[in-house]
């Protein structure tokens, strides 16, 4: 065999034994860590006020479905439930419930219809409650608390 033939097969015998250390693949590991953790950061407040602003729309669709049903299809003057707009067709059953998986609830009274969430802490009552009238500066308050 050739003296340059058995270098460069040296060589590159040595160049793909060659592989990362342990050092190294912690470095790049703690560096994913740091940035994952300022993407977390800066993203979760976002987060928390896209799923104030859902349940806003979301209640707002239900008291317009609320509405229709007590104008067209109800047989008394009762506040209709989630479960009979669901029944009537005037609400799909996958949009019943606020994005922390409670169910929205329907309050009547004088002639008016709102309709509530709960909020994130999933007590009726409490100070992140949300309502269908939610202005900016309400999901604002809320996302703050």
């Amino acid at each position: 065999m050739d003296i340059n033939v058995k270098k460069t097969v040296r060589i590159m015998r040595r160049a793909a034994s060659r592989g990362v250390t342990l050092v190294e693949v912690l470095i790049v590991v703690s560096i994913m860590a740091v940035i994952s953790g300022g993407a977390v950061v800066l993203a979760f407040p976002l987060y928390k006020e896209a799923r104030i602003k859902t349940a806003v729309v979301s209640a707002k669709e239900i008291k317009k479905a609320a509405q229709l049903y007590q104008e067209m299809d109800s047989t008394t003057e009762g506040c209709p439930t989630i479960q009979d707009l669901v029944s009537a067709k005037r609400l799909d059953a996958n949009t019943a419930n606020d994005p922390w998986g409670k169910p929205f609830r329907i309050v009547c009274g004088e002639g008016d219809i709102r309709v509530l969430s709960s909020g994130n802490d999933k007590k009726d009552g409490s100070a992140d409650d949300i309502r269908d009238d939610f202005t900016p500066v309400d999901v604002k308050r809320v996302k703050e608390l």
